[in-house]
């Protein structure tokens, strides 16, 4: 959010996005069944370690990016390579979501921090739609270690490292984990997640935890951000 708002209002406003993306996933797991189609979920050693709220230094810190939107996220790993589209507010003031459609679209919210930005970025996707596994579908596969890409409109790739992956309920979901204030770039990806219910969808969500390691040119060698 711009300087000066509170963290509180930042987090109600992309847990409503959270919520609404939850409601959306699920219609492809009511015909197919979940046993053996259910999007994979992480385990407790790609998390946080004990005792530990949010993630720590890691590899070494490099200095943030100017602002720049971005365009597109890659997570090798997991084969996700999709462009971003930019989410902004609803009427009544919840944070929009990309269509549920297009099923290789993420969204990042236009409004906050960008990635590579100082701060904490979100983006946001589907995890199944009415037709099949949607962009994030997974995510929960996703290690500690992996690499989060993310092309800028600048030319530039701003490039990730993972720190943990978490999955939450959504009646303990920790706000201020996931979205409180950074004082190095970090970024969160956020699908749904958890047990499947035919009456509520997913109960909960999947978060990935990375920070800032690089940048490079678009065709360039990885180097230390500047």
């Amino acid at each position: 959010m711009p300087g000066g708002e509170p963290v509180r209002r930042f987090v109600d406003v992309v847990l409503t996005c959270v919520t609404v993306v939850a409601l959306c996933c699920g219609a492809w797991l009511v015909r197919s069944g979940t046993a053996s189609h259910a999007p994979p979920q992480p385990s407790a050693a790609q998390g946080l370690g004990r005792g530990q709220s949010r993630p720590g230094p890691g590899e070494p810190v490099v200095a943030a990016l100017a602002p720049s939107p971005p365009e597109r996220i890659r997570i090798p790993s997991i084969r996700v390579d999709a462009p971003l589209t930019g989410l902004g507010l609803t009427p009544d003031g919840g944070l929009d979501v990309p269509p549920a459609e297009k099923d290789n679209l993420a969204g990042w919210y236009a409004a906050g921090t960008g990635p590579g930005e100082r701060g904490t970025a979100i983006v946001a996707g589907h995890v199944d739609n009415a037709d099949g596994p949607a962009v994030f579908y997974r995510l929960g596969a996703v290690r500690r270690g992996a690499t989060i890409e993310v092309d800028r409109r600048d030319g530039g790739t701003a490039v990730f490292t993972v720190d943990a992956v978490e999955a939450y309920a959504a009646r303990d979901f920790p706000d201020e984990k996931v979205y409180g204030a950074a004082a190095r770039p970090e970024l969160r990806v956020i699908t749904c997640g958890g047990p499947y219910s035919r009456s509520t969808g997913y109960e909960g969500n999947v978060v990935v935890f990375a920070h800032l390691t690089g940048s490079r040119l678009r065709r360039g060698e990885l180097s230390p951000s500047a």
